[in-house]
């Protein structure tokens, strides 16, 4: 189990893809592997309209029903990942593409022809300089918290308006924002000897993605900064970091801003028991992505055990919630998305887990309202 979650994380980050196909062409070794899932997710909402980015209401809990009903993705799109190596002079080289789809969509004749290019970016380095990267990839903020997620390999939040076209949320906007994909140029420092490492990046700047409204920020001259600073040791693993990035206001009577951001996390690893804590808070952090709620001050916590009951079988608990601290016209009304999953997951075999989940996830408003989403989940994934 810990193979196939740590294979997850690294197709999503981009860092290495699991790898069915390898072959050597002149001084290249090249990589061909992929990932594909299905869930079966059955979802019901009730209480109150919230408003918002509320995941546990009737809207996008479950995508405008009382009850809904998705055989598509988990939390993992499905993808296909190529990459080459090479050591060229004194450096280390890469080069990386990932091409990610969708299982489920709403018409059974239409063409299922949304592809997303995430991932495509080379890299260049060695043990003494660390190493560089130029393309696109996963941010550095929120990583650790989404890849460490138990739910990466299954649905955590079935909502039901994002899983047909795309994926279901894991503990995004209850737990965590998205980590997001940008263009960038970043670089990773060589670890020390003391298990200390240090990750920065210049980030292509964004716009805000409120989902449930018009966008009201553009992004102008100033870059995203992303940076991170990590311990590493005997089971333990630490981290603090943040991001920042100035929005200019595109509608009229809306002032300019700047996202910033902080984070800090730890896992432990103990045998079989894994433990996981995570919070993130900022102005323009977002319930689901950089600035969706414009100028809000948010908060995240996300916290989570694991357990190897057996060779095969792992079982584990977590739970997020995203808080916002005022009542800002971006918030649409919405205090806080909270969710709690729990997990069975067994590995069938080297390649393949088959996982079961149930949660329940709750929105409140600041008007006193909530609504509330219950979710199962049953598939399996693949890493090839």
């Amino acid at each position: 189990m810990k193979k196939v979650i740590a294979l997850g994380a690294l197709a999503v980050a981009g860092t290495q893809a699991a790898q069915a196909v390898d072959f050597k062409a002149g001084d290249w070794n090249v990589a061909l592997g992929g990932i594909v899932n299905a869930y079966y997710t059955q979802v019901s909402c009730s209480g109150d309209a919230v408003g918002g980015l509320a995941l546990g209401g009737k809207g996008l809990g479950c995508g405008g029903e009382s009850n809904r009903t998705t055989i598509g993705n988990g939390l993992l799109p499905n993808g296909l990942v190529t990459s080459a190596t090479s050591r060229q002079g004194d450096f280390d080289v890469k080069a990386l593409i990932g091409i990610y789809n969708a299982t489920a969509t709403d018409s059974a004749i239409a063409a299922n022809s949304g592809v997303d290019v995430r991932q495509a970016y080379f890299t260049f380095g060695n043990a003494e300089m660390g190493t560089v990267k130029l393309g696109r990839d996963n941010g550095i903020f929120g990583a650790n918290a989404i890849f460490s997620d138990m739910t990466l390999i299954g649905s955590g939040a079935p909502v039901q308006a994002t899983q047909r076209g795309r994926v279901t949320l894991g503990h995004i906007g209850a737990g965590y924002s998205y980590v997001g994909y940008y263009g960038q140029i970043a670089y990773s420092a060589p670890k020390s000897s003391s298990g200390v490492g240090f990750d920065a990046a210049v980030v292509s700047p964004v716009a805000d993605t409120p989902i449930v409204a018009a966008p009201v920020y553009s992004a102008k001259s100033s870059p995203q900064v992303q940076a991170q600073l990590t311990f590493a040791a005997d089971g333990l693993k630490a981290w603090v970091g943040g991001k920042s990035q100035k929005f200019s206001a595109s509608a009229t009577g809306v002032k300019d801003f700047t996202m910033s951001a902080m984070e800090l996390g730890a896992s432990y690893q103990a045998g079989d028991l894994g433990l996981l804590a995570n919070v993130q808070s900022g102005t323009g952090l977002g319930i689901l992505s950089d600035a969706d709620q414009g100028n809000t001050k948010t908060k995240a916590y996300f916290v989570q055990s694991t357990y190897k009951a057996t060779e095969k079988v792992k079982v584990g608990v977590s739970y997020g919630i995203s808080r916002n601290d005022a009542n800002t016209a971006g918030t649409g009304g919405l205090k806080s998305n909270a969710n709690l999953t729990l997990g069975a997951y067994y590995s069938l075999n080297k390649v393949i887990t088959l996982v079961g989940e149930v949660g329940q996830t709750r929105s409140k408003g600041f008007s006193g309202g909530e609504a509330k989403m219950n979710g199962a989940s049953f598939g399996g994934i693949i890493f090839f």
